[in-house]
């Protein structure tokens, strides 16, 4: 079940995977496509041995999408997977800089636009779900993001 927070990393359970939703300069988000879902989704994925959030999500991101994060990261929903005891976190962060993408990952991609094109997007491809809510999410705390950075 995803669940919102308040800008917080939960702390009762191992977080296992981070994900963002990168903000552009101009206020446009950015997900991936990914090749083998075949579906378009959030930059990130599972953290690695001795890795913590911050050196995951930026690895992650480089690899996804070919982005360099700014420092700070708003954690704004969590996810619980019951079958490891552990969470995903979903952070929204703004973009750096773009940079070459490296080949071999489960993505083609960043795709850039605004919140509405992607929650249409989402629904047209897969429907009401975890995606969708998330935008949802996004969308509630978008302001408030960008006026603290």
């Amino acid at each position: 079940m995803l669940k919102p927070l308040v800008g917080v990393f939960p702390t009762d359970k191992r977080i296992a995977g981070i994900h963002s939703i990168p903000i552009t300069d101009d206020g446009s988000l950015i997900m991936v496509w990914d090749k083998n879902e075949k579906n378009l989704t959030t930059v990130g994925g599972r953290i690695e041995n001795n890795e913590d959030l911050e050196s995951a999500l930026d690895r992650e991101t480089i690899e996804e999408a070919g982005l360099i994060l700014k420092p700070y990261r708003m954690p704004i929903a969590s996810w619980y997977w019951e079958s490891t005891d552990t969470y995903t976190v979903f952070v929204l962060a703004k973009v750096k800089e773009y940079v070459e993408m490296p080949e071999g990952f489960e993505t083609t991609g960043r795709v850039i636009m605004n919140i509405e094109t992607a929650r249409q997007i989402i629904l047209k491809i897969e429907g009401e779900g975890l995606r969708k809510e998330l935008l949802d999410i996004v969308e509630t705390v978008y302001a408030q993001f960008v006026s603290l950075h």
